[in-house]
Parts: structure tokens; sequence; C-alpha cells
């Protein structure tokens, strides 16, 4: 079966079999941070947005994506600089083994475009499926708080915050 859809902004045309994830279709089209982790929907490390919304790559299948849009981390990237959101958890200190951070970040991402002004509560309750063993999630949630403000304009950037790392 061929479908047809766009991976940040870029199409693909691919063949896939009967059945096929989409974390299978995206690590094969050469998205590793698409991480191909837990198999079981309870880790996050898979996360992807699709048509603007997170799911989870290893429950959806490929033919379901079929004309949409596929949003990676890369995605969030522009001409090499980091989106607010990686660039906040960077600055707080939320990335530690970085296994988590990519399907954290596009998570991330969602909630911001859908609620710019979310409460400690909100953020933990939208990433209740993001699994993290290693932060304790207050830098993480500490690093989307800042990434509201500073999308709002209440914050300003850090001038001397580092553009790399994730």
């Amino acid at each position: 079966m061929r479908v047809e859809f766009k991976v940040n902004g870029k199409r693909h045309s691919v063949e896939i079999e009967a059945g096929e994830l989409l974390v299978e279709t995206l690590r094969r089209l050469g998205y590793k941070s698409v991480k191909h982790a837990c198999d079981t929907a309870s880790c996050g490390a898979c996360s992807v947005q699709l048509d603007g919304l997170p799911v989870l790559s290893c429950r959806t299948f490929t033919a379901a994506v079929d004309g949409h849009e596929i949003t990676t981390v890369e995605g969030f990237s522009k001409e090499g600089a980091l989106s607010v959101v990686q660039s906040a958890l960077l600055e707080e200190g939320a990335v530690q083994c970085g296994f988590c951070i990519p399907g954290l970040v596009v998570t991330a991402e969602a909630l911001l475009n859908e609620n710019p002004e979310p409460t400690e509560e909100e953020i933990k309750t939208y990433l209740n499926g993001n699994l993290c063993r290693c932060t304790g999630y207050e830098s993480q949630t500490r690093a989307i708080k800042k990434a509201a403000e500073i999308r709002r304009g209440t914050l300003h950037r850090n001038a001397n915050a580092q553009g790399d790392g994730i």
C-alpha cells in the first residue's frame, strides 16, 4: 500500500506493509528522534504531532496518516535555532539523558498552542503520558511555564542562552 504524507513540511510517498506503525515508518525514513521505546503506549518517547495534535506513533497506523502532516522534534527548530520550548528546557536544566526530550518537546509545543497560559497543574496533566526517569518533572514544568511566558511576551529570553543541544 502506498501512502503520502508530510513530515516537517517535506512530502513523502512510501510503500508500507499492512499494519505498519508510524514509528516504524518514520524511523525507516530517517527520523531517529522518534523513539521506539516501550511498545505499550506508556512512555511518550514516540510522540509526534499529527495535524498539530500529539499522538503516540507506536499506536498510530501509518495508513491512517495518508494525506496528513506529521511534525517531529526537528520540525520545531527553524534555520538552526531552537524553539522557545527547546531553549527553555536547556536553560532550566530539564534535559539530562535526553531520551524523552523529543516526545516531551512535541507534546509541550502542542500544549502551548492549545493553551498559551497553562497553570502548573495543567502542564503536569498534559504531560502525563511522557515518562522521564531523570528529572522529576519539576525542571520540565518550570521550563514550559517559562516558554509560555516568553511566547506571550511577559518574559524576555536570556541573552546568554545557548542555541544548541537538543
